[in-house]
């Protein structure tokens, strides 16, 4: 996937040293864009071996609004381990008889607030009795879902991860904080934009994530896959993720996989229903032709 692969190169080459909240500086470059067409292939890194399953369990959390993290551990998606919401860890800690540590406290929290699943299908919606935010809520995926069966050339098919009213309720506040679908005659673009881009880490996961969620929609909508766009703000490498990128560079990459979603999902419970993209798992996808390189450890900056 040669524009993810041009991406590291710049940001090698051109980024400049900043400081950040993690303590582990970064090589930066402002405003880059990913772009790839769905016809060349599903893009899922090959010059690293991409945890794929990890990424549809991540995204089938999203689309059901799942903000418990034994969610995704029992369906061995650790993403999330150290994450938890921050009001919840706070109020626990007056309450420390134990002296556990924060990170203690925070990865035993089930509760991740409302980040992004939260707020793709309840939008600002009064978390806990004790949240004065507005009573509202509002379920973006659903919209965006029927207006693209009932006015696919609707301009405002956008979703929005971004809520400042509850930032302070999220276990980490959204890095890819919005998206949005074009329909063009019958082919479906997706571009989703992105304040904070973890390059070696974060980005592939995101690249195929949103790539996944595009395939999704046009089953959805009976649409074909067109443009992925990712729009990258502040997009970085970390400091000990150097030598790491530095590798990936020298490995050629290997055509893409595909992956293809069958018409009749099988529930967790074994039994099986037509395609709905809310009914949706992890397990109802099928990757094919995917030979990448060998995995390249990378620490997370938390």
């Amino acid at each position: 996937m040669y524009s993810y692969l041009d991406i590291v190169r710049n940001v090698l080459k051109n980024g400049q040293w900043k400081s950040n909240r993690t303590g582990v500086n970064t090589l930066t470059c402002a405003n880059v864009v990913f772009s790839h067409e769905m016809s060349e292939g599903f893009p899922l890194l090959t010059t690293k071996k991409m945890p794929m399953q990890t990424i549809a369990v991540e995204l089938e959390g999203f689309i059901k609004g799942v903000t418990s993290k034994k969610w995704f551990q029992d369906r061995k998606c650790q993403i999330w381990t150290e994450w938890a919401n921050p009001i919840k860890v706070q109020k626990k800690l007056q309450n420390n008889v134990a002296l556990k540590s924060r990170k203690q406290i925070q990865i035993e929290e089930d509760d991740l607030g409302g980040l992004y699943g939260f707020q793709w299908r309840r939008f600002n919606q009064v978390y806990d009795e004790d949240d004065d935010g507005c009573i509202t809520r509002y379920d973006q995926l659903k919209t965006i879902v029927d207006t693209l069966k009932s006015n696919p050339n609707d301009r405002r098919m956008v979703c929005s991860a971004w809520n400042p009213i509850q930032m302070n309720r999220m276990a980490l506040s959204p890095c890819h904080y919005s998206w949005n679908v074009v329909h063009i005659d019958g082919v479906l673009h997706l571009n989703w934009s992105q304040r904070s881009c973890d390059l070696m880490l974060g980005v592939p996961f995101n690249i195929a994530s949103y790539a996944l969620l595009l395939l999704l929609l046009c089953k959805e909508s009976n649409l074909k896959p067109g443009n992925l766009t990712g729009l990258l703000a502040d997009c970085h490498i970390y400091e000990n993720h150097i030598d790491q990128a530095q590798e990936q560079l020298l490995r050629d990459p290997h055509d893409l996989p595909t992956i293809t979603i069958p018409d009749n999902i099988t529930l967790d419970d074994g039994s099986q229903k037509p395609y709905n993209i809310f009914d949706w798992t992890h397990k109802n996808y099928t990757l094919s032709n995917y030979y990448p390189h060998p995995h390249i450890k990378l620490e997370v900056a938390v």
